[in-house]
């Protein structure tokens, strides 16, 4: 089969690879559609601590079942499915408290186990148990049900921050999962999002996703705007959607009185971030935290929302190209001409 290999640093190449055995436990899949996530640049760029060359890299999979493994009666050929990332075991004592994401054997599509951009994606047993594998009715397309990955990843974050009705949100970072934030912060009941950049050109394509104010930091400063919109209050919750440590400083300081901060958008590894002052989460009384991944139940969820039709999350999807284009997909991905761009391995 045709996959997208990561040899290196700076290096994937679109090539020949053998399709991975199936295990009597295991489900392969023809991959119809798998989109570009903001972590495979920092693997093409930097390389990831999990992964070892050469591998199949891609995690947000959406595909049909063609083949299935003697001891198998989850799933059967013929059925669309749509793949997170993160595979838990099950079995650990994270997992048994119910956070997966910990799990101490934990593995992840694209990362240990072979990825989406390739023709045919072969899961283990573990994954038909207990991972993020789940049906896709017949109405949603293959596009759509490959975003149940990062907005699995989004629902996550918002259980971290517990957005309330009338909530003033400010988003910073206006790439494709900050613009999936939108629907979802307005269908969670907040009455106003601001959405900052540092890119005009950003700014401009996530004005389709409808938030009530655009910024555009590199002409305004966030948190003046922010301050003027909430006549001097400050936001309820900041979520930092970026790779940009001063993002992480301005945060608390658009924060009102006892509102939520999610680091959202993780740092390169290395990055030292010049000291701050604590007293500000002190004295404002913050709940500052952290959001990373997603469970299975967490992309179940997200399935459930796209099927639903109530999340508007199809202008996300700008770019589509063939497995054969790889390389001039992941750089339309990464010019920010565009938000999330579609791999399709296999043509409808």
């Amino acid at each position: 089969m045709r996959a997208a290999v990561y040899e290196g640093i700076e290096n994937i190449q679109v090539k020949d690879v053998a399709i991975p055995q199936l295990p009597e436990d295991g489900i392969k899949v023809k991959v119809h559609a798998c989109a570009i996530c903001g972590s495979d640049l920092r693997i093409y760029h930097h390389g990831h601590g999990m992964i070892t060359p050469p591998q199949v890299v891609g995690h947000e999979i959406s595909g049909e079942i063609v083949e299935v493994g003697s001891k198998v009666t989850k799933f059967k050929v013929g059925q669309r499915v749509a793949v997170g990332a993160d595979s838990p075991c099950g079995k650990c004592e994270m997992c048994e408290i119910g956070l997966g994401t910990y799990c101490h054997d934990l593995n992840g599509v694209g990362y240990t186990i072979s990825g989406g951009f390739a023709e045919y994606c072969v899961f283990p047993g573990f994954m038909v148990a207990n991972g993020p594998i789940h049906v896709v009715p017949d109405h949603v397309s293959y596009e759509l049900a490959a975003l149940a990955e990062p907005l699995g990843c989004i629902l996550n974050g918002m259980e971290r921050i517990q957005p309330k009705m009338n909530d003033v949100a400010v988003i910073i970072g206006a790439g494709p999962v900050g613009c999936m934030m939108i629907p979802v912060l307005y269908h969670l009941g907040v009455s106003k999002i601001i959405m900052t950049d540092l890119d005009e050109k950003r700014i401009e394509l996530a004005k389709r996703m409808g938030a009530d104010r655009y910024v555009c930091s590199a002409n305004e400063n966030p948190v003046d705007v922010v301050m003027e919109e909430t006549n001097g209050r400050g936001a309820d919750i900041i979520i930092t959607a970026n790779s940009a440590w001063p993002t992480h400083v301005d945060a608390l300081k658009m924060a009102a009185i006892r509102a939520r901060v999610c680091y959202f958008g993780g740092l390169p590894s290395g990055t030292l971030v010049p000291q701050y002052d604590t007293n500000v989460i002190h004295y404002k009384e913050l709940n500052v935290v952290g959001a990373h991944g997603a469970m299975p139940r967490h992309h179940k969820m997200a399935l459930d929302m796209i099927s639903s039709g109530k999340l508007p999350i199809e202008p996300i999807i700008t770019h589509s190209f063939p497995l054969s284009k790889f390389n001039e997909a992941l750089a339309a991905a990464e010019s920010k001409g565009g938000l999330k761009v579609i791999v399709k391995p296999v043509e409808e």
